[in-house]
Order: C-alpha cells, then structure tokens, then sequence
C-alpha cells in the first residue's frame, strides 16, 4: 500500500524526487502560495465553491464512454473513454485553472500569468480570468503558436495578452521561463497558474489535486457500469497533470495497472523525441528535480513531439516517484502512432482527439488487444482536436495512411 497522505512530504519531495529549486525572490510566493493551499484544500467553503464552478461552468462530470466499435475491432478489452473532451474550453486544463483562480482571488492576486504549450491551459486560464475579471498575459512558444493559432485566436478573444516566446526550441520550456522571469519581477500582486503537475512545490500536489477529479469519477462511474474496479487504465503523459488526476484515486487498487503514455517523436534518438524514461536522468529544471533529458554535462536535450503539449523535457515527480515504486509503467508512442490513433478514433467513434490524446489512443491500440474479452481499460480522452485539425490534415495529406 503506498501513503498517499505522505505525497509529498512537508517539503514538497516525492521520494528523491520534487522539492523547491526557485530563486529566493520566489520562495516567500511559494511559501504563502502553500499555506493558502493547505487552509484551502481544508475549507469546506472553498471545496463547495470549486465543486459548483465545475459543474455550472466547466460541465462536471463527464461521461465515462463505451467505445463499443473500437472495441469490436480490437477484439480485446472493453474500451470506456473518459470525456474530458467535453468539458468547457475542450480539455481538461479547466479543473486546474478553476481552482488556481479561486485560489488567486483568496489570495488578492490582481494578475494572471500563465505558460501553454498545446494552447489548452492559455485558454483554459484566459477563460477562468475573464471570469474573474483579472489581467492576464500568456506565454507561448514562438513554434507552437504556428502549430496552434486558433488557440491564440481563442485567447486572445477571452481579453488575454498573448506573448511569443522566441528563445532556444521556442516551445513549452521557453514558455515556461518567460512566465517564472515575469512572476519573479511582478511576485506580489501576481498569481502563475502552473499548467502541469511539474515545477516546484506546491505545484504537483495542487495540479494534481485539481485534477483528481477525473479518476474519481472514472472510478464511480465504472463500478456503476460494471460493478467492478478496470483493469488497466491509460494517459498521455506530457508533464502528467491528465495522467496523474485519472490515477491518482486507483493508486492503492492492486487490480488496476495504469501505464503513461509518453511522446515518442520521430523515434528514441537524441533530439527527435520527449520519452524521458527512454534514455532520461535525474536532474533539476524549472523549480523540482525529476527525471529529464539530458545530456552528459547536464545541458537539457532539444525534444520534438508532433503534440505541442507533450514536447518537454521533464516529466512531473510523482510520475517519476511512482515509476521508481513500480505502481505506474509507462511506455510511448511515436508521431506516426499518435496520427494513426487520431484517425483511426475519428472514423470509428467519431471522436476526434487532440493530438496529446491521441497518444492515449495509440496505447488502446498496442495493449488493448493483448487483454481477454472480459477486461476492462479506461483511456483519459484529456482532449478534443479541434486545435489540432489543421496540423493533422497538412501531415496527413502529404502522408495519407489506409
């Protein structure tokens, strides 16, 4: 059995792993920012408040779905699919967004900032802003607001400054720089909304907190359905917030195996993937030591995923502590396997997952068949693709698959 109460420790570590690795100008933040979320997490209040917001405005809960076809095709497990495609704003980024705002407004925060990747945080943070009526400013890869304009449309429309960031890969982690240089100059009447279960404490645990959500409803739902607990439960994992929040609640159910589901890229070669458990190390970036790409003189390795939100080259701690414990095994896929799964969801569910997801789909289609008839497997379908429907059709015009 693990101790779920001791993850994380009052320091912030998973095992080895997490911590607070931050300048000093960030660490009375951080430090108020953790004592906030404790009285928090402990008023029946503010979990009232959280609780009505996700269901009257992001559209709590979300169904556990059949995939009956998909099944079919298989031949193997039953196939549920947790929707949190359809939750407001089109992923699951808005459970944590919610309850990081209601935590700013406790706070007297006047101001926003926040990193994205695939797009889906900025929206889901422009949105809940917007909401609250504060100023916010959202830093993006230069790269992935190419990839993803119609998300920078999308929070540019719900009021938010949008900042392109030029520097190195001008992806995720350059994002995320560009937001902790803000938050360091503009501490005090600043709150950054974290979009990952990454960064330094009390990041993990609050991210992760916020989306525990989807796991205890999977959990209710299929004991409803089934009248049993699932036997194998599967996410992509880019920093691990939609991967966390679906196990999180299975942790101590020693049926139930759970795999991530990481970006393969072009392959495990250096520089043409995000796997970082093919070929990673124990390092520190951006605030928490955890397993990274690196290289020998412990520079971080350029990465590259066809999923804007699973190219970075950390993973969360707890991931990387629960793979240490062996409870959670991870395994990747590459672009091609991300496109196949896209497509192969969209034509045969009618469901068109974000690329992130479609990693998610790609695991059903390696695992699921190697299960018996009588299994069951979830997939957290943590997003819809509609920002992803351009990239996907240039790709795949220029390379049609069957």
């Amino acid at each position: 059995m693990i101790d779920l109460a001791a993850l994380p420790d009052s320091h912030g570590h998973f095992g080895p792993y997490g911590g607070m690795f931050v300048p000093e100008t960030l660490m009375t933040a951080l430090n108020e920012l953790a004592a906030e979320y404790e009285a928090a997490r402990r008023d029946p209040v503010f979990q009232a408040q959280l609780a009505k917001t996700l269901k009257d405005f992001a559209g709590r809960p979300t169904p556990l779905y059949y995939a009956e076809r998909l099944t079919q095709q298989l031949g193997g497990a039953k196939i549920y699919l947790k929707r949190e495609d359809l939750l407001h704003t089109g992923a699951h980024k808005i459970n944590n967004a919610l309850g990081q705002i209601l935590l700013a407004q406790r706070m007297g925060k006047t101001r926003i900032i926040a990193e994205t990747g695939a797009g889906q945080h900025g929206v889901a943070t422009a949105t809940v802003a917007a909401r609250a009526g504060l100023e916010c400013v959202i830093y993006m890869g230069a790269v992935d607001m190419e990839r993803q304009a119609l998300n920078v449309a999308r929070m540019r429309f719900l009021g938010a400054k949008v900042v392109p960031v030029t520097a190195g890969q001008a992806t995720l982690k350059e994002a995320i720089n560009e937001a902790m240089r803000d938050w360091v100059t503009h501490v005090r009447h600043t709150h950054y909304i974290l979009g990952s279960a990454l960064g330094s404490h009390p990041y993990p645990m609050m991210v992760r907190d916020f989306h525990r959500v989807i796991g205890d409803e999977a959990r209710s739902q299929i004991l409803q359905i089934e009248g049993r607990l699932p036997d194998l439960l599967l996410a992509c994992v880019g920093g691990g917030s939609n991967a966390i929040g679906l196990f999180w609640p299975f942790l101590n159910d020693e049926s139930v195996r759970m795999i991530g589901i990481e970006a393969g890229g072009r392959g495990i070669r250096l520089g043409d993937h995000a796997a970082r458990f093919q070929g990673g190390k124990l390092g520190v970036l951006q605030g928490t030591k955890t397993y990274l790409l690196a290289d020998e003189d412990g520079q971080i390795q350029l990465t590259h995923s066809v999923s804007a939100g699973l190219d970075y080259a950390a993973i969360g701690p707890e991931h990387a502590y629960l793979r240490d414990l062996g409870r959670i095994g991870y395994d990747f896929a590459t672009d091609d396997d991300a496109l196949d799964a896209f497509q192969r969801l969209s034509q045969t569910e009618g469901i068109i997952p974000a690329l992130e997801s479609a990693h998610a789909i790609a695991g059903i289609l390696k695992h699921a068949p190697t299960l018996s008839k009588d299994q069951i497997l979830i997939a957290n379908l943590s997003g819809r693709g509609d920002k992803d429907v351009a990239q996907a059709a240039e790709i795949l015009l220029q390379n049609p698959r069957p």
